[in-house]
């Protein structure tokens, strides 16, 4: 019975890589943990602090539903670097679309998340990056399912083509 929940909970958190509008945070009241949503105050330290996570994993390699050093897909790797902060996100990327406040590119800043449809036959968001630099360009970390975790630029024709939406959980 344990094992069939596992897999199904596995196979719904693994239908897409996406994003949604509130951000839930973890607390323990006595030996429960709760799970709130709401917006969290951000600072420049906790941004910053999860971005060092995200990059902690550059150079890991894809897997698919992957959220360790071993493997780590798009969203695993969101999840994972915010989880590590006591921000729950989403599983998927679709439903990590779906959180915070949607922006511009304009106001993009390090610690925004960037959101790409990259299968024109869906038309759906199903990749996810976390912004990591602003001066010189746009550039994000996520995993890429040929190269892993990486760091590209937002000029790069794939990824401008690619771009869905700017969204800022934090």
């Amino acid at each position: 019975m344990r094992q069939s929940f596992i897999l199904l909970f596995s196979i719904a958190a693994l239908a897409s890589c996406s994003s949604s509008k509130s951000v839930a945070t973890s607390s323990k009241t006595s030996n429960k943990k709760t799970v709130r949503t709401s917006t969290v105050k951000s600072t420049g330290k906790t941004i910053e602090s999860i971005v060092i996570t995200a990059l902690s994993y550059e150079g890991t390699p894809y897997k698919y539903a992957g959220i360790s050093h071993s493997g780590m897909d798009c969203s695993g790797l969101m999840y994972t670097s915010f989880r590590k902060h006591n921000i729950l996100l989403p599983r998927v990327s679709r439903e990590q679309a779906k959180q915070g406040k949607k922006i511009t590119l304009g106001t993009v800043q390090k610690g925004d998340l960037l959101f790409f449809k990259t299968n024109k036959n869906h038309k759906r968001i199903n990749h996810v990056g976390l912004v990591v630099e602003t001066r010189k360009g746009i550039k994000f970390i996520h995993s890429s399912s040929s190269r892993g975790v990486i760091v590209s630029s937002l000029e790069e024709r794939y990824w401008k083509n690619a771009f869905a939406e700017a969204r800022r959980v934090l």
